[in-house]
């Protein structure tokens, strides 16, 4: 089986839109640093998201990172470079990551990198999701995306 981290971001937003459990069917377990634990106990995430973390179910393995003296991962946030890191460490086949410059960084480590949309895109492949519903209920959310590349994946998956 593949090794999967995974930063906060996609967990955050799969859990937003009721899809988190398409992980474990799509990965199996995912590994995540305590980091990105800590950003889903952030004050500022919903009691869903607290609940959800504080049962932290058994496909998910909270792990603890040891820092990396890296110049590429310090202008990033602690889930990113911890996730990055850790991912480093076992040498990690797949890193679960939206933002630009953690996915930057990430490929620049010879890493495959698969966001939010990509996740979603993947498990309506599959048959898991109805993708045109998971972009709708993710439209909902403080989600940054590009409609073209919502476009394009919806396009990719009527024709494939």
């Amino acid at each position: 089986m593949r090794v999967v981290v995974a930063d906060t971001s996609p967990i955050f937003y799969l859990l937003a839109i009721g899809h988190v459990d398409i992980l474990p069917r799509l990965f199996g377990k995912v590994l995540v640093p305590n980091a990105v634990r800590n950003e889903l106990f952030h004050p500022t995430v919903s009691a869903a998201v607290h609940d959800w973390i504080t049962g932290v179910p058994a496909w998910l393995v909270v792990t603890q990172v040891h820092a990396i003296d890296d110049v590429a991962l310090q202008a990033l946030d602690a889930g990113e470079r911890d996730a990055i890191g850790l991912a480093l460490s076992l040498h990690a086949d797949l890193i679960l990551i939206d933002e630009r410059k953690g996915t930057a960084v990430a490929l620049g480590k010879g890493f495959e990198v698969i966001g939010t949309l990509g996740i979603l895109s993947l498990a309506a492949r599959r048959r898991l999701i109805d993708l045109e519903d998971a972009f709708a209920r993710l439209k909902r959310t403080n989600f940054r995306y590009r409609q073209g590349i919502m476009d394009e994946l919806l396009n990719q998956l009527k024709d494939g």
